[in-house]
């Protein structure tokens, strides 16, 4: 027979095993919930309220942890349902959806981003086309860009071609006018998940230059084929998210996990590692598994493959990325 210090500690145990998911739906409520304030706290003070009263209230553990499950199914379900939209007033370098085409080995790609920056929130817009010859691919890149503890980083894959041309992708957040980015936000449904197709002048020098960000740059090892393959998995992401929004997540959907996410999908990818997600720390990760130049110590490698002062200086010359790619270790293997 079960005896009721038994049953007061089976209780307690189960409310403590369920508060990570009452948490979390209470916060769901308030972020993604109505966009009025008092209506969203209202039902995120309820929610736990009624969780509690069925902790306390119910007969036994298993009655009480099934109604908070239900409850938090409830939640979970109408969250699942929060449709994402291409519909929306973008903050202007977020405004257009890039896509693209392929006849035979040429690359069509419209809405390449390729602003003039004259600070990071003075520019110019100027969205084009490009014509990208698939034959000439040598190999990809990959970009950390940091602003703070090296624990995260924001990655960047760029594609080099023979003809002196690169074509980089951002994964990134979709705002809208009046939002402002917020890690913790990003773990809900505030912020539609936008591939940022730019010249890299675009993307890694308004980060030198204007953000005040510290660039490190790594050649990839893979062959040309596997950068490729890699390269017309995120085209087909590209132009399905052209026609179907879908949301980005900090977690699960972020810069560095939906990278993954596309060399899993050509069957180039590798282990998960917890540098996946710490992944400030994804160049050692890379040193680790050969995927970068591996002929120096790597903190020799690391501090020669920072662009930061070179990329600054470089903005507004015409051979940007040629030149933060002068006397950097490793090179792209032959075709």
């Amino acid at each position: 027979m079960v005896t009721k210090t038994a049953a007061r500690g089976a209780r307690i145990a189960t409310g403590l095993v369920l508060v990570p998911a009452v948490a979390w739906a209470c916060a769901a409520l308030w972020v993604d919930g109505p966009p009025e304030r008092w209506l969203a706290g209202l039902l995120a003070a309820g929610l736990a309220a009624a969780a509690l009263s069925a902790l306390v209230l119910l007969r036994t553990a298993l009655r009480a942890a099934l109604a908070v499950l239900a409850l938090f199914g409830l939640v979970l379900a109408w969250w699942l349902g929060i449709p994402p939209t291409n519909e929306a007033d973008w903050q202007p370098d977020v405004a257009r959806t890039a896509s693209a085409r392929i006849e035979g080995d040429i690359l069509t790609v419209h809405n390449v981003r390729d602003f003039e920056y004259r600070s990071e929130t003075d520019f110019r817009p100027r969205w084009e086309t490009r014509r990208y010859d698939l034959s000439k691919l040598r190999g990809a890149d990959i970009f950390l860009s940091s602003w703070g503890p090296r624990l995260i980083a924001h990655t960047i894959m760029s594609w080099e071609f023979a003809d002196g041309q690169h074509l980089a992708v951002s994964i990134e957040t979709r705002k809208k006018k009046g939002q402002e980015y917020s890690a913790l936000l990003g773990f809900f449904r505030q912020y539609e998940i936008y591939y940022v197709v730019a010249e890299e002048r675009d993307l890694i020098g308004v980060r030198a230059k204007f953000r005040g960000e510290d660039l490190h740059l790594y050649r990839l090892t893979a062959p040309a084929a596997e950068a490729r393959a890699v390269l017309l998995n995120y085209l087909k992401e590209i132009n399905r998210l052209d026609g179907k929004a879908e949301w980005y997540n900090a977690l699960v959907h972020n810069c560095t996990t939906t990278i993954r996410h596309h060399a899993l999908a050509v069957g180039a990818g590798r282990p998960f590692d917890w540098r996946i997600l710490a992944n400030g720390y994804l160049d050692e990760l890379g040193y680790e598994r050969g995927q970068i130049d591996t002929s120096l110590p790597f903190a020799e490698l690391r501090r020669r493959s920072d662009i930061t002062a070179r990329a600054r200086a470089a903005y507004n010359e015409p051979g940007f990325s040629r030149i933060i790619r002068e006397n950097l270790p490793g090179g792209h293997p032959p075709p």
